[in-house]
């Protein structure tokens, strides 16, 4: 606690680091004068603060996890405005987390690790219902990994549950641990592609182009709900290999989502839309955007477009079907073009020594910083208007 003696034996002295502290991080005097203080302290300094998360209000203070992300609420009494959420379709982290209690009650070796996240990936509900078959690991994403890959190891069916941009953490440990022993975890990536006002650190661009260069990897993008729901159920059913399914943030289109599981056909791709000249391909809930662009274009007729739920495997063969069939091809993404799934669609291309026409949509090479999903879509023009423009100069040509 703050006064203990700061000349202490403790593993950051030990380090060789001048420690002082602990303070209290509220107290902003104190802390400006011990800040300047260490601008003359040379070589390698540890300040440790004390803080408290939500401190000065109440209500903040004894609810941490509801008011890390409460959205509005009074400033001076702390209570949260009610919302009425219920005529609205559901976020995907609940159709992950009501379906996992759902397959969890037909297969008891069914077990969900979450990185201190339990609320946002609503792994909660299967600590609610199944407290000795779910672990929350805390901010350990390594361990999440490694913990999932030794029950799996053990006969357990492990869903491990984290926001794509934090499986950053653990790249190690899905390499080594995961897809070298060739385990069939069952990765569930929340928040993949562009996530709003998180910002830079939080968009899931990056887990296309990361997680298609490892080996034994299954790669899902499921474009709604029920697909969602049914790629869960396929992997518990049982696989021979590692699986992550990469979901957005937000809410999904469908109110109706709860339907019967289907198994679905690893590879599988499908034609939503059959057209003449161009060939749009598409992975995961963008598909919903390329879907209300073509509603919107002058000539449908036009386009084919095609829904890859599997972005790894690729059937080669239906795509070279597809690729000789249209003067222009199309891919889009919610994630990085460099080494997504564009770029595997092109790598194809090459190795046939196709010559059509390709153009990748995208996240471009830069971070994207904070903004709505639709002001980020829009500036990456993966957003519906600037679809249905861009459809539009085909059919004028």
């Amino acid at each position: 606690k703050e006064g203990k003696n700061p000349k202490q034996n403790n593993i950051i002295k030990s380090l060789n680091f001048d420690y002082s502290g602990p303070i209290d991080g509220h107290d902003l005097p104190k802390l400006i004068s011990e800040l300047e203080r260490l601008k003359s302290v040379k070589g390698p300094k540890f300040l440790h603060v004390i803080t408290i998360k939500g401190k000065g209000l109440q209500m903040a203070e004894e609810d941490q996890v509801k008011y890390h992300a409460p959205g509005k609420f009074d400033a001076e009494t702390g209570k949260i405005h009610p919302k009425d959420e219920s005529h609205l379709s559901p976020k995907f982290q609940d159709v992950f987390g009501h379906t996992l209690v759902e397959l969890a009650k037909q297969n008891e070796k069914i077990i969900g690790i979450t990185p201190a996240m339990p609320t946002g990936s609503s792994m909660k509900y299967m600590m609610e219902t199944f407290p000795k078959r779910a672990f929350d690991v805390g901010i350990a994403e390594q361990h999440a990994v490694t913990l999932a890959a030794g029950m799996t190891t053990q006969g357990m069916v492990v869903f491990c549950n984290i926001y794509s941009t934090f499986l950053q953490r653990a790249y190690d440990q899905v390499i080594h641990d995961v897809a070298l022993q060739n385990l069939p975890v069952i990765f569930c990536l929340d928040r993949a592609g562009l996530v709003g006002e998180d910002g830079a650190t939080h968009h899931g661009v990056f887990d296309i182009a990361y997680l298609n260069c490892i080996p034994n990897m299954i790669i899902a993008a499921p474009k709604d709900e029920i697909e969602l729901r049914n790629i869960m159920f396929t992997a518990s059913e049982g696989l021979k290999q590692p699986i992550a399914i990469r979901y957005p943030r937000g809410r999904g289109e469908i109110i109706d989502w709860q339907q019967p599981f289907e198994k679905m056909k690893i590879g599988k791709i499908k034609e939503l839309q059959k057209g003449t000249k161009v060939a749009v391909l598409s992975t995961g809930t963008i598909a919903n955007n390329v879907t209300k662009a073509l509603n919107e274009v002058e000539n449908s007729k036009l386009y084919s477009h095609y829904h890859l739920p599997f972005i790894k495997p690729l059937d080669e063969s239906k795509i070279m079907n597809i690729i000789a069939s249209y003067e222009v091809l199309i891919t889009i993404e919610d994630g990085v073009i460099t080494g997504g799934f564009g770029a595997a669609i092109n790598s194809i291309i090459a190795s046939k020594k196709h010559t059509v026409s390709v153009l990748n949509l995208g996240i471009p090479d830069v971070f994207i910083e904070h903004g709505t999903v639709f002001e980020q879509q829009h500036f990456c023009k993966i957003d519906v208007k600037s679809l249905t423009e861009l459809f539009n100069t085909f059919s004028n040509d």
